[in-house]
């Protein structure tokens, strides 16, 4: 459980500051050098990786949509399937991150298993 929250803040820590000057994809290399480096179960690191993007983006997206009251984030929303619904649109950018940084730390945690 330790390595699990200490994963989850590594992961949130460094994805956080690389964010701002590299591209949207950073958050699998640093999942996957996280995954590699410490030593946790299979589903720990994938579930460490998924719940840090996730919290990261969806807070990350909170604040930028309520910057300009919603209005991008809606246009959007309505573009997709979605019906206009902001909280929707924050829910699947969660899922879709978390789940590119919980399979880059589970392949991390298979090649240091090598």
């Amino acid at each position: 459980m330790r390595n699990f929250i200490v994963s989850v803040f590594v992961i949130i820590f460094l994805s956080s500051l690389l964010q701002p000057f590299l591209p949207w994809y950073i958050v699998a290399a640093v999942a996957f050098v996280t995954g590699y480096f410490i030593k946790q179960s299979p589903l720990s690191a994938f579930a460490a990786g998924f719940v840090a993007i996730f919290l990261l983006w969806i807070s990350y997206a909170f604040v930028l949509s309520h910057a300009n009251n919603d209005l991008l984030a809606r246009k959007v929303a309505t573009l997709l399937p979605m019906g206009g619904h902001v909280s929707l649109l924050l829910l699947v950018t969660g899922i879709i991150g978390g789940l590119v940084s919980g399979l880059s730390a589970l392949t991390g945690r298979f090649a240091a298993a090598l």
